[in-house]
């Protein structure tokens, strides 16, 4: 029997990471506001982390499982892109 692709940590951490810059952005929106800052600060420095950060996490997760389990892969895969597209629309949107 398969498992599950969606219980492994390389499967899910980079959805956690997305959830958190998305919560880092959103907070940040309602605590200072929407305009445009002249320096970037914390924020965005921890949002820049968490997105890039999740690059090496999804390549160990795709070249191990992609042989074995592609549809699986793919899935998890898409779910992964859809919460990196959530996280980054805010910031698109805001022209930050």
């Amino acid at each position: 029997m398969k498992a599950v692709l969606l219980n492994r940590p390389s499967a899910l951490f980079p959805v956690v990471m997305s959830a958190a810059a998305l919560s880092i952005v959103l907070g940040y929106a309602v605590m200072f506001g929407v305009a445009p800052q002249a320096d970037e600060g914390i924020a965005a420095h921890t949002w820049q982390i968490l997105m890039v950060g999740q690059f090496p996490i999804i390549a160990f997760h795709v070249i191990k499982w992609l042989p074995t389990q592609s549809k699986q892969t793919l899935l998890v895969l898409a779910l992964q892109l859809g919460a990196a597209l959530a996280a980054i629309f805010p910031v698109w949107w805001f022209h930050w």
